[in-house]
């Protein structure tokens, strides 16, 4: 007869084996001294009986240091199917390669490789930050376990009374990383950042009592607390949400975090519009994708950055009133070429209690006044025609290029061939930009001929769904009409920077 203090411990050591886990792996930011980094308060977000918190960041470590001094073969040996792993690198891939701590990284996402000898004079074959991240993403998925990617933390660095976003462009890359491996991406740093530029420089500071880098025990909750907001915005894709402590209970989701230039010093392609532009995260969540997201690899980014801050579910109304045409044109620069479509949404009502998101039609200069269930307040609401107008007068008044793009089509067929319409969103768009002396770009007719080619055979894989949003191969197909586009419109400066 088994003793029943051996049977159950052994019943305890089965139990705590099914436990998923939550691995940390990062740097300082994530694990300091003190309780100083995130991955330690992180914990207290959870209910330990349903999940394992195993923070296995690193003071001083890089994506490369984390793997060549063996850490990530530690992580490794103890994942099991069912984890989740929280990869965060950036902050200390910038430094030399071969003298000092020998940690950097090259930079960007290739495969090139450099030879170097390090101060102890050991030789090692350096790779790009980009090849150590997915060498941690291919493994984590070869365990059977879930690998998120978060961008940095946000370093206390101030300028024109907003915090800086960076450092240099490891988030951003990060982001690219994330969406070519198809896996989820916490935009941690627009999160916090956004939290930070609330808050103020002064009352910011004493969350930053050594360095500009490293928080204090209140910072680190903080930014714990961003992570949790920010996982919360996954949903299914990332099925944690019955685990959490009441503390965790208590954290908001996060909103949608809008890009940021990844180089404020270059020039930049900046797209507003709607769920076909950019759908939910930008993730492809339930296999959708919006083509701003396929564009970004059109470019050379070393010259530009592509920012991409459309939005689901808005219409030419409702990115102005939601408050982010506001943020976006406060970015906007001499030089940037901003990209605009709208239109999907701009038929609905002008006051249900549902999204109220409606323009009148047309482009001329009627109004209407109603009152928003929705902000709860009087408002005047405008022609289609009138908020593309401001958009563009706008972007002009800041120096950028504004570019009028016609809605992209609905898989919706007759007699063999995508429906076409001679009046409605696609010709009032046209017809402001004409009137405005902008470039605009036929989307909607560049893509139904390649449609009407194809066949509704081989379309229907292009959509995540029945007849508006695409999957990955549709979002290229449209991402390389956008491409078309821009090759049309004589001395956009965004020609120049397309690969």
């Amino acid at each position: 007869m088994v003793p029943r203090t051996f049977l159950f411990f052994a019943l305890m050591a089965v139990a705590y084996a099914e436990t998923p886990a939550i691995y940390v792996v990062g740097d300082s930011t994530a694990n300091n001294t003190n309780h100083c980094g995130w991955g330690d308060p992180f914990a207290d977000y959870f209910d330990a009986s349903k999940v394992k918190i195993v923070n296995r960041a690193r003071a001083g470590r890089s994506s490369r240091t984390f793997i060549t001094e063996g850490l990530w073969d530690k992580v490794l040996a103890d994942l099991k199917p069912g984890d989740f792993v929280l990869i965060q690198f950036g902050h200390n891939d910038a430094g030399p390669l071969d003298t000092g701590r020998a940690r950097g990284s090259l930079p960007g996402l290739g495969e090139e490789t450099r030879d170097i000898t390090k101060p102890d004079g050991t030789k090692e074959t350096v790779h790009t930050f980009g090849f150590y991240m997915r060498k941690m993403i291919d493994d984590t998925k070869a365990k059977g376990a879930t690998p998120v990617v978060l961008s940095l933390t946000v370093r206390n660095v101030w300028k024109d009374g907003r915090v800086e976003r960076g450092s240099g462009r490891f988030s951003s890359w990060s982001s690219e990383i994330a969406m070519a491996a198809k896996v989820s991406f916490v935009d941690v740093m627009n999160i916090i950042a956004d939290r930070y530029d609330a808050m103020g420089g002064e009352k910011v500071k004493p969350l930053f009592p050594v360095d500009h880098t490293h928080t204090s025990q209140e910072g680190a909750d903080l930014n714990a607390s961003t992570v949790v907001a920010g996982l919360k915005l996954f949903g299914a894709a990332i099925p944690i949400g019955d685990v959490y402590a009441d503390k965790g209970k208590a954290v908001k989701r996060a909103p949608y975090p809008m890009q940021e230039a990844a180089d404020p010093r270059l020039p930049s392609v900046v797209l507003i519009g709607d769920s076909t532009v950019r759908n939910g995260r930008g993730d492809g969540g339930g296999g959708q994708w919006g083509w701003g997201e396929p564009l970004r690899s059109r470019f050379d980014t070393s010259k530009m950055n592509l920012v991409n801050r459309a939005l689901g579910g808005l219409s030419s109304r409702t990115y102005t009133n939601g408050g982010l045409w506001e943020k976006t044109l406060a970015r906007l620069k001499p030089g940037d070429v901003l990209l605009m479509q709208f239109g999907h949404n701009d038929n609905g009502p002008l006051d249900d209690k549902a999204r109220a998101r409606g323009t009148l039609p047309g482009i001329g200069d009627e109004t209407k006044e109603v009152d928003n269930p929705i902000t709860g307040k009087h408002e005047v609401v405008h022609t289609y025609g009138w908020y593309l107008r401001q958009y563009i007068a706008g972007a002009k008044a800041k120096g950028a290029v504004p570019v009028v793009c016609s809605p992209v089509p609905r898989k919706t067929w007759k007699d063999g061939k995508i429906v076409r319409s001679d009046t409605g969103y696609t010709k009032w768009a046209a017809e402001v930009a004409k009137a405005e002396g902008v470039g605009f770009i036929d989307l909607y007719e560049l893509i139904a001929k390649q449609y009407d080619e194809l066949g509704p055979a081989k379309v229907d894989p292009l959509f995540g769904d029945p007849h508006t949003h695409t999957s990955w191969d549709g979002a290229v197909l449209n991402a390389d009409a956008v491409v078309t586009g821009l090759r049309g419109l004589q001395g956009n400066p965004a020609v120049g920077w397309l690969k």
